[in-house]
This record gives C-alpha cells, structure tokens and sequence, in this order.
C-alpha cells in the first residue's frame, strides 16, 4: 500500500474545469476513472482524511501510485470519455455498469440489406434503431402484428431468410401479405428499405402523415367504386390506431417531455427518467443513490440540477413531468428556461396519458430498486460485513448465521395470519419460510404474535437437536434460529421474549425493528441501537422485516380473496381444493354436480366411495334447503 501523500498533487496545478481522471498503481495500470465538473474540489477530496473516506474509496487511494487528468469543455464530454475510458482500461474500482436486460427493446436493423424488425434485450448494436423501453416483449410483439399490415416488414432470421430464398417459396407471413418477402425477390432491396425506413418514422412519433396517406388513398378507392381495395385500407387504418393504443409509453404526437419518478426507502432513492421527443421514447436513464437526510422535494430539485446542469439548453424540453414540485418550482423552472432559451413547464401529471406515463416510470424505478437490493445483497464480501456488524452491534457471541422474522397481516382483526422468513447467510432461504392462520378472536398483533411464535418455537422446545424423518430430510422447525427479528418496537420484542422465556429458550436472540426511525430494540434495554444509514447490518435487517411482511401481506390476500370466492363445495370434510378442481373439470359447474349420482362422483381421480356419498348427501341436504320456502316453509318444485 503506498502513503497518498507520496502522489498528492499540489493543490495549485489541480485546474478547476470540468475533466476526467484515472488513479493508476504503482505498475502504472489504471485502477479507477472518475469525471467531476470541477477537478480540484473532487481530486482534493481523494486526499483529505483519510480516515473518512468510504472503505471501498479508502482501498483505492491506499492501491493507487499515481493520478493523472485531462481537461474537457462540459459535463458532457466528461461523461462520454469516462464511459469511453471505462470501457477501454476497465478499471477494477469502479462499478461496473451493465445493460438493464429486464426492458426489452423494438429494434429495427437497419445495418442490413433487408432490415429486419425483431425484440431485442442488452447493450445496443451499431446500425440498429431501438424504440422503447417497453415493459413487456408481449406488448411489442402485437404492437409488430398490427404494424405488419400496413408495413410489412421482414421480421424472420437469417436462416429461415437464406432457406426461403433457397427453396423459392417464403413462409406464412409473406402469403398473408404480412411481409413484402424479400427473401424470393418480390422486392428488391431499395423498396424494402423503403418500409422499413417508413416503419421508423412512424415509431418515432410521425404517425399523423402516415393515417392521413391511406384515408387519401381509402377515399379515392371509394370514389373509383373500387370498394375492395377500400376495406383493406380501412383495415390498415384500423390496424395503426390499434397500435397507437396499445403502446402505453407513448404521448400524443410533437409532445417533448422529461418524465422523472422516483421509488425510496429509509436508505436510497432510484431514480428513473424516460425522455420522449416527438411522442416517442428516445431514451432510459436510472439510477440509485443515497438518500440522505433530504426530503423527496429536495431530491427532486437536485435532481433535476443533475440532469440539466451540465446539458445545453437543446437538452431541455418543453415540459419536465415529476412527481413532486421541488420547493422552489418556479424558480427552477425559470433557471431551466434560460438553459432553453423559451418557456419550460416543470409540473405534475394529475390525469391522462402523461399519468399513465408516470405511473410507467415509476414502475421502472421500484423495480430499480429492487433489483439493487438484490444485487447488493448477492455479494459475499457484504454478506459477511452485514453479519459481522450485526455480531459486533448486538453483542452476539457468534455471527448469526440464521436469521427468522416474523410479521402479522390482518384487516381489523379479520382472516388474521403470521408469516416466518428464514435467511442463511444473509440471503433467504424460501424452502424454509411457513404461513400460520392465527385462530379467531385474538385481540391484538402482539397477542397474535404471541401465538405464532409459541408454534413455532414449542417444536424447538420439545427436540432441542435438529430432527430427521425416516429418508434423512429435516423435520419440521428443525434447525434453530440465532436471531429472531420482529416488526415493531420495544413492546412487540419483550412480548416475543416472554414467548421464548416461557417455553425455556435461552439461547436465541430476539430484537425489533421500528420502521419509523429504523431503529433495532433489545428486550433488555429502553433505548434502542442506531445503526448507521449506511450500514450493511441495517440493509441486511431491512430485507428480512421486509420481506417477512411482503409473505404476510400476500398470504393475507389470499385468503381474503378465498374467503369472498367460497363455494359449496367448501366445507366438505376431505374435499380440497386440488379435488373441488377435479370435480368442476368433471361437471364444469357445482349445480352439475348437485344432479350427479354418487356412482358418477366415484369416477373423478382422488373421489372414492366414502367420499362420493359425503359429497352428494352435502349438496343434496344443500339442494332440499334452497328448495323450501323460506317464508311460508312450503317445499318448491
């Protein structure tokens, strides 16, 4: 590890222009590539104390030797040679940014001779134009069915391309008039492109041109008496509306807007922004940060000085959509005028289709974010911090390795349930997690949680030592837990150590997370643990309190859900839900059933005689009852 101070740079040679600079190690590799608007504040940084430096930071300046930086007019230029450097020296400090492969992408490629119109995922290829994000490859594959009509575009593969040619006949989509087929030379190579240049004017937004051209064209038809040719062009029109309505990412045409949405938690906020230009989507940008002590107006506001701050005023489009006003609106708004040179409208959507474009975005931005909680919780080296600062921050005597949370779910104490989420290792292990129906008329969510964790924990009390059935596979609640984390604060975790007390278990460690303040409470102490925003122990927490309350919630609504859908055949002794299936595909309805005989029953998989004659003297005492009157009892034919 070399000292810093042996490579610092004089504070008066650093410039303070926009530029990127790359640390290099003492074999002059180049270990981190970095851009700031201003290099002397950010190069300053690096060589301050030490000491409060992030420990990933901290590791480089530690590994570095040697830092060099180059000068560029704008912020801009600064993002694109870092990305170009990135991609050249791929330096091992710095993240590494990958493709979002969860949005799939209309891409037409236009690089070929006959371009082909297809859905693609991952980084984009030279001599292709991309249309989307969209959030489904379901939506772009009819959004394409509906398109082909007016422009039959080829859509196959080479090979099936090179075969059709060979053999001379194309496939089912050239017979249906749904591709020119290129492929046995109905067109040559100009008039294809021609469609498929077509094709990308009208996804790019020039769509009115488009509709105009064939009503022109469906009314001459009309007037020639030509009313065959007329239909087809009706149906074509029909066809691009269809399209223009299923595409729910896309705004009325000429409309240029910035689209931003945010999704929190306690600790980070992702951020997602689609720029539409002519009503289409030009581009996706996301990312995660922080949070901080900032309120999500500040956040906005910030923002939105990073995105524009640094652009020319072409950058700036006409309306900036966001969830939320920042606190000085207008004054952004005028700051961003003057980046445009003409009149921007920083608002918030209340209706229509610009809502439904927000909504989308904010989709993409929850979904961000999960995926970051993931990804960061898939790393080992964290992992292993997470639980070591657990350990340290509990006072453990030994890392806990097994992780239990429980939650309750219920609406005013209606179809109450409990859930118990296992996580090894910091990461969750689902074959392990369990759903408890708490029983009626529990009074509150600590006495429910009272009666789920007695059940679970009685089967530990009983067989301290991990038990095995007679083929080798763990029992029940076999393995015990070294922390056990509930939701709620200090009433919540003494009513859940009373729980272990009572049934003699001392050695498993009970806490509760409030989600007010994120604060960790022992049932020993009256003031909680803070663990630090950034720590990897409060992260780890969050997931497993989280996730024990999304497997309630869930659980919750289903039986909810069955509880409004109940049938007659619910309540028969022996008949599940898996032989109500079998006798409703049987019979189709539960009357048909009714009006069966037993023999007839019997023939359903899993129905045996028993059963069979349970079934019909239920719905046949079921039958006899609606058939009496009940006002007058008089018995209905």
């Amino acid at each position: 590890m070399a000292d810093p101070s042996s490579y610092r740079p004089r504070p008066g040679e650093i410039p303070t222009e926009p530029g990127v600079y790359r640390f290099r190690d003492q074999h002059s590799r180049v270990i981190y590539v970095g851009k700031a608007k201003s290099l002397r504040p950010r190069l300053s940084s690096y060589f301050q104390d030490i000491t409060a430096l992030h420990p990933r930071t901290r590791s480089m300046v530690l590994s570095g030797a040697s830092v060099e930086w180059t000068v560029v007019a704008n912020e801009v230029e600064a993002l694109q040679l870092e990305y170009s450097w990135i991609k050249e020296y791929d330096p091992r400090f710095n993240v590494k940014y990958r493709d979002d492969k969860s949005y799939p992408y209309l891409a037409v490629t236009m690089g070929e001779e006959f371009p082909r119109a297809q859905v693609l995922r991952g980084s984009k290829r030279p001599g292709t134009r991309y249309f989307g994000p969209y959030t489904h490859a379901w939506a772009i594959r009819e959004t394409l069915d509906q398109l082909l009509r007016v422009f039959p575009l080829r859509t196959c593969s080479k090979g099936v391309f090179k075969r059709a040619g060979q053999v001379g006949r194309p496939c089912l989509l050239g017979y249906i008039d749904k591709c020119s087929a290129p492929c046995v030379g109905r067109v040559d190579p100009q008039e294809h492109r021609a469609v498929a240049e077509d094709f990308c004017d009208f996804m790019a937004g020039h769509t009115g041109r488009f509709v105009r051209r064939l009503e022109q064209r469906m009314k001459q038809a009309s007037d020639e008496l030509d009313f065959e040719t007329a239909a087809r062009l009706r149906d074509d029109i029909g066809a691009l509306q269809r399209a223009l309505e299923r595409s729910t990412v896309v705004l009325a045409d000429a409309t240029d807007a910035d689209v931003f949405a945010l999704a929190d938690d306690e600790l980070e906020v992702a951020v997602q922004v689609f720029h539409v230009r002519g009503g289409r989507i030009r581009g996706q940008r996301g990312w995660v940060s922080e949070k901080g002590a900032e309120d999500l107006d500040d956040i906005v506001e910030h923002l939105l000085q990073q995105v524009y701050g640094g652009e020319s005023g072409e950058a700036v489009p006409r309306e900036v959509l966001v969830p939320l006003l920042p606190r000085g609106s207008d004054d952004v708004a005028r700051w961003l005028a003057g980046l445009r040179g003409a009149k921007v409208d920083v608002r918030v959507p209340q209706r229509g289709d610009k809502r439904a474009l927000l909504e989308t975005v904010r989709r993409n931005a929850e979904q961000s974010l999960v995926r970051h909680k993931v990804a960061r919780s898939g790393d080992l080296t964290l992992r292993s911090q997470a639980l070591q600062e657990l350990q340290e921050a509990l006072e453990l005597d030994d890392a806990p390795l097994r992780i239990e949370s429980f939650d309750i779910s219920h609406i005013q104490g209606s179809d109450v349930v409990g859930s118990m989420v296992v996580f090894e290792d910091g990461l969750a292990r689902k074959s392990e997690y369990r759903r408890f129906i708490v029983r009626e008329g529990t009074a509150d969510d600590t006495a429910a949680m009272h009666e789920v964790l007695t059940r679970r924990f009685r089967h530990l009390a009983a067989a301290p030592q991990p038990r095995a059935d007679e083929e080798g596979r763990p029992a029940k609640f076999a393995y015990p837990p070294q922390l056990v984390v509930v939701d709620g604060g200090l009433p919540q975790v003494r009513a859940a150590q009373a729980v272990l007390a009572d049934l003699g278990i001392a050695d498993v460690a009970v806490i509760g997370l409030a989600k007010r303040l994120e604060e960790v409470w022992l049932p020993d102490s009256e003031f909680p643990v803070v663990l630090a925003r950034t720590s990897e122990a409060l992260y780890l927490l969050q997931r497993v309190r989280d996730e024990a309350h999304r497997f309630a919630n869930t659980f919750h609504r289903q039986r909810r859900s069955r509880s409004m859908t109940s049938s007659r055949l619910d309540g028969i002794p022996g008949l599940g839900p898996a032989r109500q299936q079998a006798l409703l595909a049987k019979f189709g309805s539960v009357k048909r059933i009714q009006q069966a005989r037993a023999d007839d029953l019997v023939e359903v998989p899993g129905i045996g005689p028993a059963l069979a004659a349970t079934i019909h003297e239920r719905l046949g005492s079921a039958k006899v009852a609606s058939a009496v009157n009940l006002s007058t009892g008089e018995v209905l034919e």
